[in-house]
């Protein structure tokens, strides 16, 4: 994490705060955000009455319901079942902070990374890589842990782009979310189911009160040269012609 003297650290599930002492060591201030009252108590009593107790401020409860503080660095061991909503929580949130160190369950982390056209390339891929810098750093292994888990894990680090791309995030991830339902279809056969072609005469009424929005869809793909690819392999500048292609003939996906 390479953590400075001046840095605000944010570090989720604590538990009873073997890391947050190492960083406390180290940095201005930790802001630790845990669930259990009791793991709270475990962490308020390790740092009472040292130097280091001014350092850490706790707030208690679901981070996915906690507006995200300030800070430089987020260093954590997440609760697994939190990582992907939590990774798009702080890709969205302002202002930019500096990196992530991570550590998620391996397939995760491995997704993250994914490149087109590899096995675990899919949405979560794509959408990490377009507003973020993702580099896995290291594998490591259940034995590492007291109980060991039944899975693997790995450490990664995001770097927020900034300025992030000038691209409206919602309107992408529904792009996105529809070519990778079947990813190995081709686009053609992914836009031609009736859900798919409902939404968007929708948003195509709202944004201009025109039909015929089947041929229309067809079109765009042909004329932008994707129709008979795979979102599978199918890269970030891929998507982004693809959604300006649709845009510019007043189909929208939010």
């Amino acid at each position: 994490a390479a953590l400075r003297r001046t840095d605000v650290v944010l570090e989720v599930g604590p538990g009873t705060g073997n890391l947050t002492v190492k960083m406390l060591e180290k940095v201005k201030k930790v802001i630790a955000c845990e669930i259990d009252p009791r793991l709270v108590g475990e962490l308020q009593k390790r740092v009472q009455g040292t130097c280091l107790a001014n350092k850490l401020e706790i707030k208690v409860g679901d981070i996915l319901k906690t507006d995200l503080p300030f800070f430089d660095a987020c260093v954590a061991n997440l609760p697994y079942q939190i990582s992907s909503p939590f990774v798009f929580k702080l890709l969205l949130h302002r202002p930019f902070f500096r990196c992530a160190i991570l550590m998620f369950q391996r397939e995760f982390a491995l997704r993250l990374v994914a490149k087109p056209g590899t096995k675990l390339y899919c949405r979560l891929s794509i959408n990490t890589q377009l507003l973020a810098r993702v580099d896995h750093l290291m594998k490591v292994g259940k034995n590492n842990f007291r109980p060991p888990p039944k899975v693997e894990s790995s450490v990664v680090r995001i770097e927020p782009k900034n300025p992030p791309p000038p691209i409206n995030f919602k309107e992408w991830d529904g792009l996105v979310r529809i070519a990778f339902v079947r990813k190995n279809k081709t686009l053609s056969a992914a836009f031609k189911s009736s859900a798919v072609e409902q939404l968007l005469d929708h948003n195509y009424r709202i944004h201009c009160s025109l039909h015929n929005t089947v041929k229309k869809i067809q079109s765009v793909l042909k004329n932008t040269g994707y129709s008979e690819k795979r979102a599978r392999s199918m890269d970030i500048d891929d998507f982004i012609r693809l959604l300006h292609g649709f845009n510019s003939e007043g189909i929208h996906f939010s």
